[in-house]
Order: C-alpha cells, then structure tokens, then sequence
C-alpha cells in the first residue's frame, strides 16, 4: 500500500468516527455560536480582500475546488469580494477555471479593488438580483457546455435561497457541489439576528431541506461535515449524484 492510500484510509476511517461523535459536534457548536456572537468570521482577509469565512469552510471549498477543477465557479453574494478572489486563486494555481459573482449591489470602492486584483483576470461580476429572471437567463449563458461549481452566499431567507436553488442548482454538473452558506442559521439561538429578514425557520436550511425533498439529484456530503466539525454550512455540502 502506498503512503498516500494509506493516508487516505486513515482520513475515511477517522471521518467514520466523527460523524458518530455526538459531543463534539456539540462542542464544535457551541464554539461556533460564541464566536459568531463575537463575529470572528470578520478577522480574515485572502490576498488583501475581506472574506467573511469561517477557515474551515475555507478548506472544505479548497478540497472541493481540487477535485471538481471546475470551469466555472458561479457565487451568488460579492461583499468585499474575497471569496471571488479565494476561488480565482485556488483556479490560478490549479492552472484552470474562472469565478463569475452576482450580487445586487456591488458598490464601487469595492468593485475597483477587485477589478485592480491581481486575480482579476480570472473574475467576472454582473450587477443585479439573482432571481432575476434577465440574470439567471444570463448566468446560464455563461454556464453552458461548462462544468459548474455554485456557491449560494447572498439573501438568506427561505424564499431567496430557494428561488437560487431552483436556478442555479440544475447548472451544477455531476459530481461537483452546490454550496448553500448560513445554513447555520437554523442552529443559532432565536435572537441572533434582530436585524435581518431571516432567523430560526426562514433561512438557508429551511430552503435546502425543502429543495432536497423535490429534487433527487442532489444529496448533502456529510463527509465534509465530519471532517471540518465547525461550519457555517451545515447541511449546505450539496453533490449532485445524477
């Protein structure tokens, strides 16, 4: 057996074991809930660009990215762009790929530091709702004859999610990965988000789980849940099966 099997049968084995071990999931969460509430995410850059990620979704995105080597990674939500500038890198080193990133309102101090990125070669943003139907029409022009990699990261309510979910999920090829981000959000105590139009039942979870009872393609990688323990995405690692 080789090193590199042998590694590989030592992280199946040991991802077996944590998907069984309720108390630290637990942990994992209750670490989780503090450090939102003392918004951790917020700590991170990628080459210069605010992220807003956890680090272990980060890696989990990085093992995805390595095995699908998509053609096109299409992310709903922009912010300050450095999750666009995240997946660019990972497609600059892998050699191949290109990231297309939809948002609403992509202001413009932060549409000119992307624009002057040294990854900017690899990104493309469009201005507009994702469940518009110009952009989604749009969008599957860009994504036709590609294989496809989507991250859902804008709206967090019920409805938005799976108004994207039933736009976007069908350009995911096989074997690659729709993402649904703050899913989490279903987890989180009831007044966590006072100010914001989602909360405890109206969220990205609520809108997998609704997507998933109608749509057979898709099933939730628990693997990556094991492994990474901490996650914003609970339920959110979708693989398209068929």
């Amino acid at each position: 057996m080789s090193a590199d099997s042998e590694f590989s049968d030592s992280v199946t084995a040991n991802i077996s074991r944590l998907r069984q071990d309720a108390a630290l999931k637990s942990q994992s969460m209750n670490w989780l809930v503090a450090s939102a509430e003392r918004r951790y995410s917020y700590n991170f850059r990628w080459m210069g660009r605010p992220i807003i990620q956890y680090p272990q979704d980060m890696i989990a995105m990085q093992e995805i990215l390595w095995e699908v080597r998509p053609d096109l990674v299409i992310e709903t939500g922009i912010a300050h762009g450095g999750s666009l500038v995240y997946y660019a890198s990972l497609c600059q080193l892998i050699g191949h790929g290109e990231v297309l990133g939809v948002d609403i309102d992509i202001r413009p101090h932060n549409r000119k530091a992307i624009e002057a990125h040294p990854m900017a070669s690899r990104i493309r943003m469009l201005e507009g709702s994702s469940i518009e139907r110009s952009m989604i029409e749009r969008v599957q022009a860009e994504a036709a004859g590609k294989r496809v990699l989507v991250v859902l990261d804008s709206n967090h309510t019920h409805a938005h999610v799976l108004a994207e979910l039933q736009a976007y999920a069908p350009l995911v090829s096989v074997g690659s990965y729709c993402v649904v981000y703050d899913t989490v959000v279903e987890d989180m105590p009831p007044d966590a988000f006072p100010a914001r139009p989602w909360g405890v039942g109206d969220n990205p979870k609520t809108a997998v789980h609704e997507f998933l009872a109608g749509d057979g393609r898709f099933e939730i990688d628990r693997d990556i849940e094991a492994k990474i323990q901490i996650t914003v995405a609970p339920d959110g690692y979708l693989k398209r099966i068929r």
